[in-house]
């Protein structure tokens, strides 16, 4: 080995040292050791605490720290790049290869800081950017994987090749031999033993050898796929920006490379672990219905495992653990996790991934109706940052009108006007704060209306801002939209449901919820199963302890189309379908009389779509699991994770319900229109429920 690249091995295994210290939450030693260099590994090191600390933290001065950076490890990597054509190749790559992937890193994160804006223009760098590195990663993917990633392991690999998450079958996957992991842990290809003839000069390296090699073939993998799922997850409004560019993306070979990159042991198998998560606990949370839930959490857990193993004191990893947990519906199991990563003993420098705990803390036990400690901590998230302290007021505030404690809530609304101001994206409020002041002057409004002043409003609400979000917002997934840049919108009970907050909860946890919003009048005409009948008493039903005497608990159409969706999702959730629908479509007549939840229809639509899979899933299933052979022979397919064949009927009965859903998604979409509150969080969802369609016809076409 030359004296040159020994130099640049050693300076490759420092900032790995500091990478290390980073991801176990050894904050102020990750910087340290960045900071004693000034090579190109640890200037881009230098940024990428700094990017974390912005995407993380949520902090503006940060953004601008990160974009700086950045910028100069950008600069770095360039140099080298010119450098390295007058050296001899410190690998089996051609001369500089190690340096363009540097640079496309430094590119690719670069663009997205300034999505971190999260303003339209800032968008518009950010598609610059990216598109800058296009013809990069493009250069550097045909360079490391001339024959493509379908025979390189994934980190839950087993008897096939792993497929894309979420977006098709293990039917259609190509058979091959399960790859054994190398002795430095990560996994080799099969591809040359397959003796697949190469289509030019460039030598097909199926294993990497030594650091330098593993950086650039994980390194291509990650940013090859970390730029088309960017572009794939982009708005509406900006991805029609992308047909000016020319750039069509690939969401299944973004996954499929973001898993390979995974398997690898380097810096960049952590942030495409990292990476999928968010993706996946997204996918786990918006879609509302997924394909093949049990593989999206044998790939979660498989990514989490490695990672935790690797850095047990991580607070990222150990966020994911509690994800999965919750998903998995063990909500008590995840709220453990995340009580003992906050433990006073463990190391908490990097307090921006702490927050995520904090909050996934504070969701949980909300999920769990533990209203009164999910208040003090989401009152406690205002201590640890200073990103918009009205919508933590907010919430904290809903878990108290929960509690009928409405003291407490009213001083924290009277607190929400003097913070409302202080946070700003590009000279505009928050999308968040600017729902929090419509649904505050609506409170107002109701209590003038009902006692001719708007003083203590916080005793006319019913539906509270706590209720309806019998799960968690996940603040990681609000990390994935830094990540995958789209308007962040959120706040109250009524934004829980865009997170899909009702699909994991327990069946007593649902009845509690039925009980409380069927008590609130006027009564239902419909009915729910899960509840016994009312009392009836000489002039009709007797009224709930749960309503005011003398009033109309719910006296706008907007809280009562509000009422019937969250009974709608939260019966679903039970299984109970035919009420659900009942309930939904009820939600769905109300876009002709409300006036301020104009989001409402369309989300009904959309619930109603994912009612439809539900149901045929329940009732349908995967047909005969002894039809297929469970020894690897004949075919079959894998439906939620169950090995079965379908026969003809149940196959045109699918398709229908395929049909109908799409309609339902449709109406959903014309329904909400960017003039209407939360358009684009719902456009995202219904994109990513249209992958799982799509996913799920095919498992049903290859049955």
């Amino acid at each position: 080995m030359s004296h040159f690249a020994h130099d640049v091995k050693r300076q490759l295994e420092n900032a790995t040292r500091g990478f290390d210290e980073l991801f176990n939450n050894e904050l102020e030693d990750a910087r340290k050791t960045f900071d004693e260099h000034t090579s190109p590994f640890h200037l881009l090191g230098a940024g990428v605490v700094a990017f974390l600390e912005a995407a993380l933290g949520l902090e503006a001065n940060m953004v601008a720290e990160a974009s700086q950076a950045l910028a100069e490890s950008e600069t770095s990597a360039k140099n080298e790049v010119r450098a390295a054509k007058i050296v001899p190749s410190t690998t089996r790559f051609p001369a500089g290869t190690e340096w363009e992937l540097l640079h496309s890193d430094a590119v690719i994160l670069h663009g997205i800081s300034h999505a971190l804006s999260e303003s339209y223009m800032g968008y518009l760098q950010c598609l610059y950017a990216l598109n800058s590195a296009h013809s990069k990663f493009t250069k550097l993917y045909k360079t490391v994987y001339p024959h493509g990633l379908d025979h390189f392991a994934t980190p839950s690999s087993s008897v096939t090749s792993s497929r894309a998450p979420s977006l098709h079958s293990q039917a259609s996957s190509s058979r091959v031999s399960t790859p054994k992991s190398t002795r430095s842990g990560f996994f080799s290809r099969f591809g040359s033993s397959l003796g697949i003839p190469t289509a030019d000069s460039t030598p097909v390296i199926s294993t990497p050898e030594g650091s330098l090699e593993e950086l650039i073939m994980s390194g291509t993998a990650f940013g090859y796929g970390m730029f088309n799922l960017v572009f794939s997850l982009l708005p509406a409004a900006i991805r029609n920006v992308v047909g000016f560019f020319g750039f069509k993306h690939d969401r299944k070979v973004a996954l499929r490379a973001l898993a390979v990159s995974a398997a690898h042991n380097d810096v960049h198998s952590v942030f495409a672990g990292l990476t999928l998560m968010t993706y996946y606990g997204v996918v786990l949370l918006l879609s509302g219905y997924q394909a093949d839930e049990r593989h999206i959490l044998k790939q979660y857990r498989a990514i989490v495992d490695r990672l935790d193993e690797r850095y047990p004191m991580g607070s990222l990893w150990i966020l994911n653990r509690a994800k999965i947990l919750r998903m998995s519906y063990d909500t008590l199991g995840a709220i453990k996790v995340l009580r003992d990563g906050l433990k006073p003993d463990r190391s908490h420098t990097f307090i921006q991934a702490d927050a995520l705990l904090v909050f996934e803390l504070a969701w949980t036990l909300l999920s769990q109706r533990e209203y009164e400690e999910a208040a003090e901590t989401f009152l406690k998230m205002t201590e640890i940052n200073s990103w918009s302290h009205a919508t933590y007021y907010f919430i904290a505030a809903g878990c108290f009108i929960s509690l009928k404690n409405y003291e407490r809530a009213q001083k924290l609304f009277d607190a929400i006007p003097d913070v409302l101001d202080k946070k700003k994206i590009g000279g505009k409020d928050l999308p968040t704060e600017v729902f929090i002041k419509k649904k505050l002057q609506f409170y107002k409004d109701k209590q003038t209306r009902l006692t001719g002043s708007e003083n203590y409003y916080a005793r006319c609400i019913r539906i509270s801002p706590a209720e309806g979000t019998s799960g968690y917002f996940d603040r990681a997934a609000l990390f994935s939209h830094r990540l995958f840049p789209q308007p962040r919108l959120f706040g109250d009970s009524e934004l829980g449901i865009f997170w899909n907050t009702h699909s994991r909860i327990c069946e007593d946890v649902a009845r509690q919820h039925i009980e409380e919003l069927m008590g609130y009048s006027p009564p239902l005409t419909i009915t729910s199963p899960l509840l016994p009948p009312s009392p009836r008493g000489p002039d009709g039903p007797e009224k709930s302890p749960i309503s005011t005497p003398g009033s109309v608990d719910l006296d706008t159409p907007d809280e009562q189309a509000i009422r019937a969706l969250l009974l709608g999702i939260v019966h679903r959730t039970a299984a109970e379908y035919d009420s659900s629908r009942q309930f939904l479509n009820e939600a769905h007549r109300s876009h002709h009389s409300v006036r301020t939840s104009t989001w409402v229809a369309g989300v009904a639509c959309f619930e109603l779509a994912v009612l439809e899979l539900k149901e045929a899933e329940a009732n349908l299933g995967p047909g005969s699991s002894g039809a297929s052979s469970l020894n690897g022979q004949g075919t079959g397919i894998v439906i939620n994770g169950i090995d079965g064949v379908m026969d003809d009927a149940k196959k045109d009965k699918w398709f229908k319900v395929f049909e109908v859903a799409h309609n339902h998604l449709d109406a959903a979409l014309a329904l909400a229109p960017q003039s209407v509150d939360l358009s684009s969080r719902l456009d995202t969802r219904v994109a990513m429920l249209k992958d799982e369609i799509a996913s799920k016809r095919e498992m049903v076409e290859t049955a």
